[in-house]
């Protein structure tokens, strides 16, 4: 099939010429395209990803401070009553 693109091309000239090089531009177009649809559809789904991630980074952080809260008041009430015996 490409060999007889080029022979064609050749024997059109440089309209053939022209011709193929557009031909070989869009062909190169259309891979580009493609691979950018593809880095884009990566891209969103890794968004989703980090998304998810954060919320159960941030629901932790939240769990861990509650912990801490509550550990530091028993220790408080803990000491108090040490201190009161």
């Amino acid at each position: 099939m490409e060999t007889d693109v080029l022979t064609l091309a050749a024997q059109s000239g440089v309209a053939g010429l022209i011709a193929l090089m557009w031909m070989l531009e869009r062909r190169a177009g259309a891979g580009r395209e493609n691979r950018l649809g593809q880095a884009h559809e990566r891209i969103m789904e890794q968004r989703v990803q980090l998304d998810q991630l954060l919320r159960v980074v941030t629901e932790n952080t939240r769990a861990i401070a509650s912990l801490e809260s509550a550990q530091r008041a028993l220790a408080i009430m803990l000491s108090r009553r040490r201190d009161g015996e």
